[in-house]
């Protein structure tokens, strides 16, 4: 890793963890609840992220789910793609399974990368994060509304036991952390959603691709990315080839 990319690896641990502090304080006391806590977190952790990039790359594109997407952003080599609160109606709910993401795509595909899961006190950076240790557990993750059919399919042509888990950050983090093996999404996204897990995700030595086996390519025109896979690398070809029946 040169010094300029460990620089800005070292920029995006501190940004998805300063915004986790802050989404902490806004469910602080249960001052407020529902969608009206969830609004406030968007917005809030929008603007210190957004203030913190113009201050520390002013010279970087910017494409966040809470901001405009103005200019010709698709062009520039250096866009920081960022989702200020990824699981909205989880931190709304009380739940732990929300995010932070935070991460540079340079020509298209993320450098540097932070997830952060702020309830648990976890931050998962590209720079520092380790392979999943110990064996296979037989798991995959899923939407906490059942999931889409192809992750069933993966599920029952493996044999996979569906596990439950909100928001997109915090299932690809249970990818990382070793508590499943799988993460298959196919009912669409953009790239805010996904961009971050998989860079932290390809750095530690996962597969990360679309259904079809391809690379994933960020700042497109349309940030739309509907599909991926993250998973481990002992599976891969397995997962790949059931979603070859049904993709």
């Amino acid at each position: 890793m040169t010094s300029s990319s460990a620089a800005d690896a070292e920029l995006a641990a501190q940004i998805a963890e300063g915004a986790g502090r802050i989404l902490l304080g806004v469910r602080h006391g249960g001052l407020l609840d529902g969608r009206l806590m969830g609004d406030a977190g968007d917005q809030i952790a929008q603007a210190w992220i957004g203030a913190a990039l113009r201050r520390r790359r002013p010279r970087d594109a910017v494409l966040s789910e809470e901001a405009e997407d103005v200019g010709d952003r698709s062009s520039a080599s250096r866009v920081w793609i960022i989702d200020p609160l990824d699981g909205t109606s989880e931190f709304s709910l009380g739940t732990s399974d929300w995010a932070v993401h935070v991460a540079l795509a340079v020509d298209g595909t993320p450098t540097a990368a932070a997830v952060a899961i702020p309830a648990r006190g976890e931050v998962f950076r590209s720079d520092e994060v380790k392979p999943p240790d110990g064996p296979l557990t037989g798991k995959i993750a899923v939407s906490r509304y059942g999931g889409s059919y192809e992750a069933a399919h993966v599920a029952g042509a493996l044999g996979l036991q569906r596990i439950s888990i909100g928001s997109a950050g915090a299932k690809a983090m249970a990818v990382v952390r070793g508590d499943v093996d799988a993460y298959v999404h196919a009912g669409g996204q953009y790239e805010w959603d996904n961009c971050a897990p998989v860079g932290v995700a390809a750095a530690a030595g996962l597969h990360c691709s679309r259904l079809d086996g391809s690379p994933i390519v960020y700042n497109q025109r349309i940030p739309y990315m509907p599909d991926f896979v993250i998973c481990r690398t002992e599976i891969a070809d397995d997962i790949l080839t059931a979603l070859d029946h049904v993709w």
